[in-house]
């Protein structure tokens, strides 16, 4: 689908500093993979040399990027606000065409009598299973082979992916995405040792997840033991994440792949969790908290900041931390070397 500089310029919300209005884009692709004809985006710095080199024909550029004369004149370049998020406008003008919602319920969906949504507003893959006091807002997608439980409450404009599972009496809000294999209201894993047998303490709570709220595949979120587990308003979880019973995120959070969060752990608004991020259980991780891959939570986090490192410490004092076992081998020659010298001298003053 060929289209024009100035027209990507104009749906992008850019100005257009260097190439021809009318230069041909056929298509785009990263920095490293882009060909003749193709554009592509500077959205970190990082990247600037493999933009020096790129094959492609045009490419977005942040309204404050001041290397353009490191930059070959053969490439025409579009400034922009913000060159990540502008860049989606182009993969959808490039992209496939959305499927159009097609509502109805399939022959082969499991649908109790007793849900309660509108099947001309509605779409129900083949072998999803609705079960009874179901309630479905309009817009919904549940596709082939998702599971919904009893009694739960599904808003408007979410999309179940296939094999998404939400478990009895759970509550999504308006416009969630889960993503296939998410479990979301399993039971919290509790229990207690008694004459030498685990005994399982049961779960009766649920999980909400509010308004805007995406889970990746694979990932879960287990109900409350009473109460809830709640994820606020616009957080973003990716794949294999485990939320652990009665914990509570804020409001635009963001966890990535492989973090675990221990039971009834509570997060404020825009907190960061990094890859492989391991918090404990009852705790408090304060609002605008930023915690960087591998880090692990063992107290309370009540500044806003960085922090890395296990535990986890303020950004500076944990770099330090980490550094440290590397300079041990060099420590432990050191100390070999002055015990010589103790030893040398004491010799010398035996004698």
């Amino acid at each position: 689908m060929s289209t024009t500089l100035q027209h990507l310029s104009d749906l992008v919300s850019g100005q257009i500093v260097r190439g021809e209005p009318q230069l041909a884009v056929t298509g785009l692709n990263s920095i490293n993979e882009a060909q003749l004809g193709e554009i592509t985006f500077l959205g970190n710095p990082r990247y600037l040399p493999a933009l020096k080199t790129t094959k492609a024909s045009a490419a977005l550029i942040a309204t404050d990027f001041g290397a353009l004369s490191e930059i070959p004149d053969s490439l025409a370049l579009i400034r922009v606000e913000n060159p990540t998020l502008a860049f989606s406008s182009v993969i959808r003008h490039f992209g496939p065409p959305q499927r159009e919602f097609d509502p109805g319920v399939d022959a082969l969906a499991s649908v109790s009598s007793k849900a309660v949504f509108d099947p001309q507003k509605v779409r129900i893959g083949p072998c999803a299973v609705i079960e009874g006091d179901v309630k479905i807002g309009d817009g919904t997608i549940i596709h082939a082979g998702a599971f919904v439980g009893h009694g739960v409450q599904i808003g408007g404009n979410c999309v179940l992916h296939p094999n998404a599972t939400v478990r009895e009496r759970c509550v999504l809000g308006n416009r969630v995405i889960l993503h296939s294999g998410c479990v979301i209201g399993a039971d919290g894993f509790g229990y207690e040792l008694v004459k030498g047998r685990h005994q399982k303490i049961e779960q009766v709570g649920i999980v909400q997840l509010d308004d805007d709220v995406e889970v990746g595949a694979c990932t879960t979120i287990d109900r409350a033991r009473f109460g809830r587990t709640w994820i606020g308003e616009g957080t973003k979880i990716d794949n294999l994440v485990q939320i652990g019973h009665n914990c509570v995120t804020g409001k635009h959070c963001i966890i990535v792949s492989q973090t675990g969060i221990s039971g009834s752990t509570r997060l404020g608004d825009y907190v960061t969790m990094g890859g492989q991020v391991g918090v404990a259980g009852h705790l408090e991780i304060a609002s605008q908290v930023m915690l960087l891959a591998k880090s692990g939570v063992t107290k309370n986090l009540t500044e806003p900041g960085a922090y890395t490192g296990y535990p986890a410490k303020p950004l500076l004092e944990g770099r330090r931390m980490l550094a440290l076992p590397a300079k041990i081998p060099d420590l432990i020659e050191r100390v070999r070397e002055l015990e010589k010298k103790i030893a040398t001298l004491e010799g010398r003053t035996n004698s």
